[in-house]
């Protein structure tokens, strides 16, 4: 082994990439050959191993997984020796045996190449029933000089949509779902989920027309033999067309190597029937019956007559160029069909840009063909009748009109063919292969979206059968919404729907290109370069300016369904992320956007309190947080910050903070989560004071919670605390703190005694909190809730956090108060989630203690007690405020207290205060001026405070001098400290019960005020109080009376 490995390591010092692949030959069993099917490595001087780039290090399977940097920079000695071993053994690296690489190479289905993949189904698409029984009708109504202008029009949309097509179907792997795939992955969910389903209703709807169209023909065919089933027209046309559906369906159903056999053999039937037309054009009629119907031949005359547009009644409608459009449009929508087939494709990126521009350029100049041939070789008007030798005249305004012609029969091109029936053949051929075409992407794009989760009724249809995943439930849909289609048997009725549902598509297909290629992510890279940018927008602007020219009504009653449908996707937020070109434009916006915030100088008006709250892991002091959401919701920014005292590695670190993430989505706040590392509670809070935001996007408050147990905690902790706000000032930054008297930290209630009880019940109320947060919480892509995180957000040793047990998950998740997507719909009322912590508390959970809600609960006749002691800037009075703005809040009474001077005039005093509130126009109940602040405190009340700070009376504390009061530091600070404990006296007797209280923070001045002194005003200011939040500006304006 030990020669085998220095063997090994020589190889790798030398530099050659090498992997055992060879047989050793008869004088040395360790010879390691070149083998580039394998993961080659090499072995560096560190032994840590490296591999080479390899094509499946890069795939979502991710089948062959390269070293992680901790691996290669931290390095795994006994790892290494076990990689040294594979490689001798001749083994693929990361532990892939011979199985693992059957597995991953298993049948996936019959891949097709582009002729047969893309060139012919587009053909067949487009090729359709316009071909055999409506262009010679358009050319009737639009004369040879509209309906080149109508081509013209329709092969620019075209093309320009195949470019765009092109440019993103070569930008990365294309697989299943076609058009939906190609536009959810470069636009989003949102677009490309509602795009989908409207473009699989329309080749649904496609199918129907050509089926219907087929029916039509073979109609007119049993007719010329005196043949019908029923009554040789509506009700054949249901019959013979559900039947027809069936039977496409079933052979869609039966896989893709029957289906393009199918399609080899209809392709040679219209190849040949368009060319039977062609050659009878040229003879010229052979007979006086064919005169009789309209057939002239080519003639100068007849060609001047028919170049110009002559639009009648017809159809049930007077026509018009933009209504001729509309029918003849559906004649070219077919270049989307290699793109739907996107996934049975073996080369997708250079498929569909070749196939689909030879397809549309070959069926364009057919069409234009064809108009020149039909314009130049038939009349408008015929009787269609002999008369004694002779043909019959008509007048096409007259009552019995004409029966035959351009204008009034659509089997000319029968007519002037060589052979009649071939052309009933090549109108069959065509007719049924476009629907066989559309039925056969309809249930793969269905499976696509059910696959993606993004319509949660979609997922049923999507399971796929046999090796290839053939979806045979969406078989079963396509059929009944393409039956129901067919009971129309109008097809007039349903072409100017479809129009304008693919030019919806369209437009959307080249919007995807103009914003990808405007906005230029670094993923933005296609192979086919032949596309523009402004050309992608110019086509996107006709498809909708040709679909309101068609009919605005119908394309209104379009853009209504794709907004409903993009709204119901936005509204569940489908847990994917596909790298969409609106991910990127985002990003860029938003840098874009701070830097010229940057530039923007900052005005009192614009004033924005931009919070840092530390407040530890998200869900350890909850209420702190939701305080910190009702001041910066939808207004500014927030973030939470933790410091962490010891070393994470990224993998718990990148936990931790999805984690943390996943805390504020479920309970809709709005705010970053940082993270620092082993650093004090001092230090670290003072790192993030300097480095939290970008730019102008800094916080300039910060808030953190009351230190409870200061009294109780280490010297040093409570120095920390307090220096914590030291730092605040220094930066200039104001300070807020947040008190509730059973504490903020909840992770810790609800402990019974020991360690593990306390771990297991703290859990238990941290989930039971989840729950009663009543929160909407969005669908992940496999349709649980995101509350499923409850068990494993805490997974993460954190300040003030506790764990849950691996045993303490089951009854959460098994109780009835586990949500599924399905339930949280259904339970959206207060009172369900109320009857849910009942569950919880028959069950053995704890109930959530209503303190940890107070900023979450509404508070109808709830007051808010202010108290404007100091001018700070306004930063007092704006945050009670802005509060008192929130839906739970707005029917609160806000009070407003000031202190007076009692050598002035209190009603002058008054009438002044109330003025600067009405110039900041900010509403209160009353206003109340405190003249009596400088009376000396009870006896009670300093017995209260001396009780507080004696434990830091002591002097044996003398190697902790900050952390002890002494007399000269009360001497000198009696009357600041007589004045908080008199406030003390005055907040009982004012506020003790109202719903919050609002107040200054004393400034701690540097230098002469000690911790614990001053940790005592605080505890005498909102002890035995409400919920209290102390705040203190920065003494720069937050609020202006100018306009």
């Amino acid at each position: 082994m030990k020669r085998k490995l220095s063997s090994i390591f020589r190889i790798g010092m030398e530099g050659r990439f090498q992997s055992k692949g060879a047989e050793a030959d008869g004088n040395n069993g360790e010879q390691i050959t070149m083998n580039s099917k394998r993961p080659t490595m090499t072995l560096n001087v560190n032994g840590l191993w490296d591999v080479v780039p390899r094509l499946d290090h890069y795939r979502l399977s991710r089948r062959a997984k390269r070293p992680s940097l901790a691996e290669l920079h931290e390095g795994n000695p006994a790892k290494d020796l076990m990689n040294a071993a594979t490689l001798e053994a001749g083994l693929p690296m990361g532990g892939h045996n011979a199985s693992g690489q059957a597995a991953a190479k298993k049948h996936v289905g019959i891949k097709l190449g582009w002729i047969q993949g893309v060139l012919i189904p587009c053909l067949l698409n487009i090729w359709g029933v316009m071909l055999f029984l409506r262009l010679s009708w358009v050319v009737a109504q639009a004369g040879i000089l509209h309906t080149c202008i109508i081509i013209g029009i329709s092969a620019f949309v075209c093309v320009i949509t195949t470019l765009s097509l092109s440019a993103i179907s070569t930008n990365g792997e294309v697989k299943g779902g076609g058009i939906y795939f190609i536009i959810s992955r470069s636009l989003g969910p949102e677009f490309g989920a509602s795009v989908g389903i409207v473009f699989a209703f329309a080749n649904a709807v496609a199918a129907s027309m050509n089926t219907i169209g087929f029916c039509d023909s073979l109609n007119q065919l049993l007719h010329e033999h005196g043949l019908k089933i029923i009554d040789n027209g509506f009700h054949d046309v249901q019959i013979v067309g559900i039947v027809a559906i069936l039977v496409m369906v079933l052979i869609c159903a039966i896989g893709m190597e029957w289906e393009s056999k199918a399609q080899n053999f209809l392709i040679a039937i219209i190849v040949g029937a368009i060319v039977d037309f062609l050659i009878g054009a040229l003879i010229g009629p052979r007979s006086l019956q064919d005169r009789a119907g309209g057939f002239t031949g080519f003639n100068s005359t007849v060609f001047m007559d028919n170049w110009l547009p002559d639009y009648r009644y017809s159809e049930g409608a007077n026509q018009t160029f933009f209504s001729v459009f509309a029918i003849f449009f559906p004649s070219v929508t077919g270049i989307q069909a290699g793109a739907n087939i996107s996934g049975d494709l073996k080369d997708p990126a250079s498929s569909i840009p070749v196939g689909t521009l030879l397809a549309l350029l070959m069926s364009m100049i057919s069409y234009v063909t064809f108009v020149f041939f039909a314009g130049g070789a038939a009349i408008r008007d015929a009787s269609g009748e002999i008369l004694n030798g002779t043909i019959a005249m008509c007048d096409p305004f007259s009552k019995d009109g004409c029966k035959s012609g351009l204008h009034n029969s659509y089997s000319m091109m029968q007519l002037m063919s060589v052979w009649g029936p071939f052309i009933y053949a090549g109108c069959f051929a065509a007719t049924l292969s476009t629907a066989l075409t559309n039925l056969i992407s309809v249930p793969r794009l269905i499976q696509a979206l059910g696959q993606d989760r993004i319509y949660p009724g979609l997922i049923y249809f999507s399971k796929g059968y046999g090796k290839s995943g053939e979806p045979y439930r969406g078989y079963v849909l396509t059929f009944f919404v393409a039956a129901l289609f067919v009971l129309i048997a109008n097809l007039n009725a349903v072409a100017p729907l479809i129009s304008n549902f693919y030019l919806a598509s369209y437009a959307l297909i080249n919007f995807c290109t103009f914003h990808a290629a405007l906005v230029r992510p670094l993923g933005w890279r296609p192979t086919f370069k032949y596309y523009n940018t402004w050309l992608s927008l110019l086509g996107f602007i006709a498809c909708v300016a040709i679909m309101f020219l068609i009919d605005w009504v119908t394309s209104l009653v379009t853009f209504v369904i794709i907004f409903a449908l993009y709204l119901i996707v936005v509204y569940r937020k489908p847990d994917v992320n596909w790298g969409s070109s609106t991910q990127a434009q985002t990003y860029k916006t938003a840098l874009s956007i701070a830097y010229r915030l940057n530039s923007i100088d900052e005005h009192v008006k614009n004033y924005c309190p931009q919070i840092l709250a530390l407040s530890g892991a998200p869900n350890a002091r909850p209420a702190l947080l939701h305080l910190a959401n009702l001041i910066t919701k939808n207004n500014s920014l927030l973030i939470c910050g933790e410091i962490y005292p010891s070393r994470m590695s990224y993998r718990v670190r990148s936990a931790h903070l999805r984690q943390g993430y996943a805390w504020l989505q479920r309970h809709r706040i709005k705010s970053f989560y940082h993270v620092v590392e082993e650093l004090s509670l001092e230090k670290g809070a003072s790192a993030m004071m300097q480095t939290s935001g970008v730019g102008k996007l800094a916080p300039n408050v910060v808030l953190m919670g009351y230190k409870t147990h200061w009294s109780s905690c280490s010297y040093k902790e409570l120095q920390e605390y307090f220096n914590v706000l030291h730092n605040a000032f220094d930066h200039r930054l104001a300070v807020a703190i947040l008190r509730i008297a059973e504490g903020l930290d909840c992770s810790s209630v609800g402990s019974t005694g020991s360690a593990e009880d306390e771990q297991h019940s703290g859990a238990l109320v941290q989930s039971s909190y989840d729950l009663a947060g009543n929160t909407l919480m969005h669908a992940d892509s496999d349709l649980s809730m995101s509350g499923r995180g409850i068990a494993r957000v805490q997974s993460v040793p954190s300040i003030g956090t506790q764990f849950i047990p691996p045993d303490a998950t089951a009854p959460i998740r098994d109780s009835p108060t586990h949500w599924s997507a399905r339930d949280h719909l259904k339970n959206k009322k207060r009172h369900l989630a109320e009857k849910m912590l009942m569950n919880n508390k028959q069950n053995g959970l704890s109930v959530v203690p209503e303190y940890l809600t107070i900023f979450q609960k509404k508070h109808k006749n709830g007051i808010i007690d202010v108290w404007w002691l100091y001018d700070d800037g306004g930063l007092t009075i704006l945050l009670p405020y802005i509060i008192s703005t929130r839906t739970n809040w707005e029917h609160c009474k806000m009070r407003i207290f000031a202190l007076a001077n009692h050598k002035q005039d209190i009603g002058a005093q008054e009438k002044e205060m109330a003025e600067i509130m009405a110039k900041f126009r900010i509403k209160y109940t009353s206003l109340k001026m405190v003249d009596d602040i400088s009376v000396q405190p009870k006896q009670e009340t300093q017995d209260f405070f001396d009780k507080v700070i004696s434990e830091f009376r002591k002097n044996d504390a003398s190697d902790n001098a900050e952390c002890v009061v002494t007399d000269a530091e009360l001497q000198s600070l009696r009357d600041k400290t007589f004045r908080q404990l008199r406030l003390r006296e005055l907040l009982l007797e004012n506020s003790s019960q109202s719903t919050m209280v609002v107040m200054s923070l004393p400034m701690p001045r540097k230098g002469a005020l000690s911790a614990p002194l001053y940790m005592a005003w605080l505890e005498a200011l909102t002890r035995d109080m409400p919920p209290t939040l102390l705040i203190r500006g920065n003494h720069s304006s937050v609020l202006t009376f100018y306009s």
